[in-house]
């Protein structure tokens, strides 16, 4: 701790402390969590599910970033340094007197989501989904306290009492311990009417309270999930009066219905019939917020593809010596021949006839321009192995398309290596497909990240 001057007292939980401090080395301003209870070794602290879960998931955007690990041995006291953030929801939210913009608690709850999804694609699930540990800076938003979190593969029952009582779900409150990683998405519900309404939607006093509370909005399940609730639980009668409900979009007048329909598949009763991460990130609602994503990653993308000279100088090569092709049909620059494949999504109207494969359009993808290519579907056929030309096609015709993989953004260490690429061209048709053995014996550039059409020069 030495490392650090300590500023203020942020918050404090039941197994730990959080601190605002000012680190000495570089004069960034972090959050340190420090845990109440001590560890015996290194290997149990690595041990701590918080940490592991962390290793994985810190460089998603969206996820809170582990800095370091302090750990004292000889006092056996542990401390886990975060960047620092503004703000929470509950803080952004408490003292509000009117409504955050629609648009504002749609990027914030998309953010969350991606988090979410990324946690349980991991396979893990957090929890413990509450507005204290979503935080803020700005319009970025981060999901921190990993300390609840789980792994979606261990055997239940799992601990009862684990997420905060107001946006744990049913399966959470009624069983012995037999819920999912569905619980994050009921949490997650429940936080975003929170953002929408400024009020919590179910406060419960108490474990029986907050069922009751549910009962009154979403009225009683079928007699089916009630039966399979009860039998896995110990602590609770299941002797519930028939109520239809309210229903949510009483209580939400000012929303959308796109809004009222993601809430009303994320609070499902049944955890079996509850929406997923990855679905909630496809919901209509989200569907501009995705849009833009997308268009920002492929920016980003587009903007680290930097060539380096020798790259440079195999762009002129090549475009020089395609020019000399009596083969080549499109004499367009480099640039535009060069793409980047991307694998074609599943067919949903091919037009399928005897002894034919479907015809397929994909967008091949340049540094921002795109090429139409016509080409056959060959999901019959089993992949050749990354570095190798792909097989050739059933049922061709007299001239088939090889490609030919290599790096676009590859460093080149050898002096040859790029001679090599230099005397690459791009040629769209070759001969006789029995060639197709003899050009798996050719030496080939292992890929990295891009393709490109074309085949090595004789």
């Amino acid at each position: 701790m030495h490392q650090y001057k300590l500023i203020s007292r942020k918050g404090e939980g039941t197994f730990s402390e959080v601190l605002k401090a000012q680190s000495l080395k570089t004069g960034n301003y972090v959050a340190i969590k420090c845990m109440k209870t001590h560890f015996n070794s290194v290997e149990q602290v690595n041990q701590l599910r918080e940490i592991q879960a962390l290793r994985k998931l810190s460089a998603h955007p969206n996820i809170i970033k582990l800095i370091e690990i302090l750990y004292d041995e000889p006092t056996g006291r542990l401390a886990l340094v975060f960047e620092l953030m503004d703000i929470n929801m509950y803080e952004l939210i408490k003292d509000r007197k009117t409504y955050l913009p629609q648009n504002k608690v749609k990027h914030h709850m998309y953010q969350l989501f991606k988090a979410i999804e990324a946690m349980h694609r991991k396979g893990i699930f957090h929890r413990d989904i509450k507005p204290e540990n979503i935080l803020l800076t700005g319009d970025l938003v981060k999901l921190a306290d990993l300390g609840s979190c789980k792994g979606t593969s261990a055997q239940h029952p799992y601990t009862e009492y684990i997420s905060t009582r107001w946006y744990r779900s049913p399966e959470c409150l009624m069983t012995d311990g037999y819920y999912d990683e569905k619980m994050d998405i009921w949490g997650a519900g429940c936080v975003m009417f929170e953002i929408l309404t400024l009020v919590p939607l179910f406060p419960g006093k108490n474990e029986l309270d907050m069922i009751h509370r549910i009962h009154n909005i979403l009225g009683t399940p079928s007699q089916k999930v009630l039966d399979r609730l009860k039998s896995h639980a110990t602590h609770m009668e299941f002797n519930f009066p028939a109520k239809a409900g309210t229903g949510i979009e009483k209580l939400l007048p000012h929303v959308s219905a796109d809004c009222i329909d993601l809430l009303k598949q994320m609070l499902t009763y049944d955890s079996e019939k509850r929406i997923t991460a990855e679905q909630v990130l496809q919901h209509e609602y989200f569907k501009e917020v995705l849009e833009t994503d997308r268009q920002k990653d492929f920016q980003s993308t587009l903007s680290s593809m930097r060539p380096s000279p020798s790259f440079k100088q195999l762009q002129q090569n090549m475009s020089h010596d395609s020019d000399k092709l009596s083969t080549i049909t499109d004499k367009t620059p480099y640039q535009q021949q060069a793409a980047v494949v991307k694998k074609p999504k599943k067919l949903k109207n091919a037009n399928y006839t005897l002894n034919k494969f479907p015809s397929l359009n994909v967008n091949l993808k340049v540094e921002g321009i795109f090429k139409q290519s016509h080409f056959n579907d060959t999901s019959t056929e089993e992949e050749g192995e990354k570095g190798s030309i792909l097989p050739p096609l059933k049922n061709q015709p007299s001239t088939i398309q090889l490609e030919t993989k290599f790096s676009l953004n590859q460093s080149f260490k050898k002096k040859d290596e790029s001679k090599k690429l230099a005397s690459t061209v791009v040629k769209s048709t070759v001969y006789n497909p029995p060639l197709y053995k003899k050009a798996q014996k050719m030496s080939m550039i292992q890929p990295q990240d891009y393709f490109i059409i074309g085949k090595k020069a004789n």
